[in-house]
């Protein structure tokens, strides 16, 4: 069990495949801001409404010198999928093994209709340029999500 992530702390590296299937990692975005924010699924409708607000929202990000990345546990042909499917401006990465979503002690036991299961807690981080995270948006509620992101910039 990963300790709790806190503002101030340094951002777990993490280096995984994009819907393109090439490597990014946290070292090759030093100097960005960066909006890693954590989903349970593609292309079901609360992942999909907060993936539309955020490309929605690219270009205000963009001036804003951030970069915004999606991650979930689905594999990189599902990613292709949503992203071309809804036009998504952004990279999504592929944890399938869930060690970046352990790291950030999104990987949970949750639990729908009495079942318990592991997933993603929808949970957004905002990494400072030297790879600090700056803010922490954990239990996401969709609906004005973004602009509180925006807010925290």
């Amino acid at each position: 069990m990963a300790k709790e992530l806190k503002v101030g702390d340094k951002a777990p590296a993490f280096s995984l495949l994009d819907d393109s299937g090439s490597k990014v990692s946290l070292n090759d975005l030093k100097g960005k801001r960066v909006v890693l924010y954590f989903y349970p699924k593609d292309d079901t409708s609360g992942c999909t409404k907060q993936a539309c607000s955020f490309r929605d929202n690219i270009r205000v990000f963009e001036k804003n010198n951030t970069v915004v990345i999606g991650v979930s546990k689905d594999n990189i042909a599902s990613h292709q999928k949503f992203k071309k499917k809804y036009d998504l401006p952004f990279t999504l990465l592929s944890d399938e093994s869930t060690e970046i979503l352990t790291k950030y002690g999104v990987w949970k036991e949750k639990s729908m209709y009495g079942k318990k299961y592991m997933g993603v807690e929808r949970t957004t981080f905002v990494i400072d340029e030297s790879g600090k995270i700056k803010s922490i948006f954990n239990k996401v509620k969709v609906d004005g999500h973004t602009d509180e992101v925006l807010k925290s910039l």
